[in-house]
């Protein structure tokens, strides 16, 4: 075994590949890398444990990719393949004929939402309850080291068992949770492998040579009895997983059982859960019972076949109260899975002075942190403990939430945690996962990354999650007391609030062109100063952007706030030594591209140390009242109550009486969003402009568009025209959103110009946001001259028309959404979209 620094889809890849001879694959988030990782590996020559490359087939969709490892597998050949979600659901079919015929396989799953009255591309179980009658075992696990350790108890049971495994985990939280691991050799797992399993499966393989026949039908008088005849392969099971189980702690030193009990011996109430929130739950009873309560939990691992005598083994024998946890939702039924299991277990061993409660959380990876865990137990050990309940959010129509209000605080002492705010694709994320593998690889420390991402992709906001630590870490939750915050974009400084959960005595670094006191007291809003005066922060100041653009790095600054961060927290490791590893680290990146492109990366990780300045704030901020304003907000009333706090970061705090039930929601509420995330913005030039409106109809985001007024219209004296090409009377104007743009350039690039000038250019958007803000608010109220005259159908004319799909959450540059603004454009008045 070695220690590596990696994310919960590459450890599950990591023993699938040394035990699969094929994977038959369909990408779908959050189980993707999964199937990348090991295409990479095939491709560089990797071979499993038999000496052989992983042969990957992609399917035109899961349901086949569930196909093709059905005939495969009855072809003789170890099989596996990776999914979540409705991916998994569209697996269902071939999963009940894979599990009838005993076909040994392992399906690893990154468990995932179901789209139910919306889209949810985050992690709960809801997918992996959907086959819990499929036949397959299952088996979770709750941290990245556990997806290593189970993945391959799970590859070693089905083997042996005949039974086929589905080995889940929770999507995002643990499949990209980046820890630092125990990582099993091929070696160290071949030895673990009884041959005669493998050679049992490649008997019943379909063979010329020995023909037999698969999938018949039965009629009424033989099919239930047939039927009947797997039973001793599932009885078999369990004990089969703890054999396995037990040859892996042998290994490994980590100790594995159907059911793991932690806590106090006497424990009179204990909580129920699989998946990662098993491990908040574990800080949070380690500090209770130091407290002096007397509070444990179960971790199910196995859960399907789920053994009744094995789980009331794990209870101690003090217990009186269970509450059981769900991480998914059954509407209409007496409770979710997991609780009926539990209370069938105890019926049926005639258990029936423990009084048990069952609830729901973190569904859509709702955060789940110890405040909420403290709030179970405090639930249970209330007189008449509240049942069917919910805990992480405000339930205000059937009232079945818990309160969670009081803060409980279980992280344990001496880890350190940063907090880095980004923009999607600006190589923050990317730039913490090289300093997590950094300081996990080359340092004693334990370390753990989580990167929370909106849902706009590329251009929406990021918050990386950093823990280091001298133990190992278990806190399965979001950072909400942090020693160290970055912000990565000026922008963000008006629009969230970042420093709440900064640390008395912390650090905060800023990224801003604002390098005196002077226009940092102009530019931070009043209550951000008052934060950092209060809290006594360490205030550090870089201008990336500028630092970057002199660089010739074109505004990516994740390279230059990567190194400050080192700089400024050389107690994690001494920077010379971190300047080294994040120059070897970009070597390794970037080589490819050639000379020039590592030498930046170089000179960006050099120029921090002279770039970095520490902010000597005085004492009066601590009162501050002046300052830059927060960003204000429309006046449109659901805008206001509920995209805005969705937007700020506070979408936790909204009711469930904020929704609609059926998941309907207003349109055209983006145009209040008014982001400001691009770094540089195009800038009309009059003169050069030759009124082709190409520029308008290729951006993806609806953000840049012609006006025609009448000469006599009264406008702002920044907003420049000229006669309009063919409406006599008129005067034209290219106008830009700034707050709306994404900086991509696409305007720019397909400006034709005139005489070789183009009429627009990309511009710092401090350059021209303030006037052009106002003259975009000035185009949208004004009244429009006559276009009519202008054919519809072609280029020019189309973008005349209102387009209905307007600043979407695409990516910067996206070469899709342009089609279909321009749809909307010329037929949208009498569209459906579905």
């Amino acid at each position: 075994m070695k220690k590596m620094t990696i994310d919960g889809n590459t450890a599950a890849s990591h023993v699938a590949y040394a035990f699969s001879e094929v994977a038959a694959i369909y990408p779908i988030t959050p189980s993707s890398p999964m199937a990348e990782v090991a295409d990479e590996w095939a491709t560089a020559g990797r071979v499993n444990m038999f000496g052989q490359k992983l042969r990957l087939a992609e399917m035109q969709s899961e349901g086949g990719a569930a196909g093709a490892v059905h005939g495969s597998l009855s072809a003789g050949a170890l099989t596996t393949t990776y999914t979540a979600s409705q991916g998994l659901l569209l697996m269902i079919p071939n999963m009940y004929k894979i599990a009838g015929e005993l076909l040994p396989t392992v399906f690893h799953v990154s468990a995932r939402a179901i789209a139910a009255h919306s889209l949810n591309i985050f992690g709960d179980h809801q997918d992996v309850m959907a086959c819990r009658q499929t036949g397959f075992a299952m088996l979770a696990s709750g941290s990245v080291q556990e997806v290593m350790d189970l993945a391959l108890v799970a590859h070693l049971s089905t083997l042996k068992a005949k039974v086929p495994f589905l080995h889940f985990f929770d999507g995002f939280r643990t499949s990209h949770e980046v820890s630092k691991i125990d990582v099993i050799d091929y070696d160290e797992m071949k030895a673990l492998v009884d041959m005669k399993d493998i050679d049992d499966f490649k008997s019943r393989a379909l063979n010329p040579e020995h023909p037999i026949q698969k999938g018949t039908a039965q009629n009424g008088d033989t099919y239930f009895q047939n039927r009947e005849t797997a039973n001793k392969y599932y009885l078999a099971t369990p004990a089969i997983v703890q054999e396995m189980m037990d040859k892996v702690s042998k290994l490994t030193g980590r100790n594995y059982h159907l059911f793991d009990y932690c806590g106090a011996p006497d424990a009179e109430n204990v909580v129920v859960i699989m998946g990662s929130g098993a491990d908040a739950m574990e800080e949070t009873i380690n500090r209770m019972n130091k407290e002096g309560h007397k509070v444990g939990l179960v971790k199910v691992r196995l859960y399907r076949p789920f053994v009744a005598d094995a789980f009331v083994a794990a209870l101690p024998k003090t217990c009186k109260k269970i509450a059981v946890l769900d991480r998914t939702k059954e509407p209409g039924s007496l409770g979710e899975p997991l609780y009926l299991d539990v209370c069938s277990a105890l019926f049926e061993k005639g258990i029936n002075k423990i009084k048990v409660v069952g609830g729901r959380y973190g569904l859509g990876s709702k955060e789940f942190n110890p405040s909420m865990c403290y709030a179970v137990y405090k639930n249970l050990e209330s007189k008449n403990p509240k049942n069917h309940f919910t805990v992480g959010i405000y339930d205000d129509l059937t009232n079945t939430s818990l309160d969670f209000s009081e803060k409980y605080d279980a992280a344990p002492e001496g880890a350190i945690s940063c907090k880095f705010y980004g923009l999607g694709s600006d190589g923050t994320v990317g730039a913490n996962k090289d300093s997590i593998k950094i300081i996990g690889d080359h340092t004693d420390m334990y370390a753990q990354a989580y990167f929370f991402y909106d849902s706009k992709k590329s251009g929406g906001i990021t918050v990386s999650h950093l823990r280091f630590g001298k133990t190992p870490i278990q806190s399965s939750y979001l950072i909400d007391s942090a020693d160290f915050i970055a912000c990565h974009n000026p922008s963000y400084i008006t629009r969230y609030d970042m420093l709440t959960d900064a640390k008395e005595g912390g650090k905060f670094l800023l990224n801003s062109p604002w390098n005196t006191l002077e226009e940092l007291e102009k530019n931070l809003p009043a209550k951000v100063k008052q934060q950092i005066a209060k809290k006594h922060l360490k205030f550090y100041n870089i201008d990336g952007i500028g630092i970057a653009s002199q660089i010739g790095l074109n505004g990516k600054t994740s390279t230059i706030m990567q190194s400050a961060f080192f700089f400024i927290n050389d107690s994690i490791m001494p920077y010379e030594q971190a300047a080294d590893f994040m120059k070897k680290a970009v070597y390794k990146k970037f080589s490819r591209k050639g000379d020039a492109v590592v030498n930046m990366n170089y000179a960006a990780i050099d120029s921090a140390k002279s770039g970095l300045v520490e902010v000597k704030y005085p004492e009066s901020w601590a009162t501050a009242t002046d300052g830059a304003p927060m960003v204000s907000v429309a006046n449109n009333e659901y805008f206001k109550n509920v995209v805005h706090p969705i937007l700020v970061l506070e979408g936790d705090k909204l009711p469930t009486s904020a929704f609609n039930a059926d998941g309907s929601v207003p349109v055209g509420t983006t145009k209040f969003e008014k982001r400001g995330v691009a770094v540089k913005v195009p800038k009309w030039v009059a003169e050069n402009c030759i009124q082709c409106n190409q520029c308008s109809f290729v951006c993806p985001h609806a953000c840049i568009r012609p006006v025609v007024i009448d000469d006599a219209t009264e406008k702002p004296e920044t907003f420049a025209t000229k006669p309009t090409t063919g409406l006599k009377g008129t005067q034209f104007r290219m106008q830009v959103s700034p707050l709306d743009c994404m900086g991509c350039g696409v305007c720019a690039n397909i400006c034709p110009g005139m005489k070789g000038n183009k009429a627009l250019v990309m511009v710092p958007l401090d350059e021209v946001v303030e006037a052009d803000a106002k003259n975009w608010e000035f185009a949208q109220e004004v009244k429009q001259a006559d276009t009519s005259s202008i054919k519809r159908t072609t280029v020019k004319g189309s973008q005349f028309n209102q387009p209905l799909f307007e600043f979407s959450g695409a990516c910067a540059g996206c070469g899709e959404t342009p089609y279909v603004k321009v749809v909307t454009q010329m037929f949208g008045d009498r569209m459906v979209i579905a």
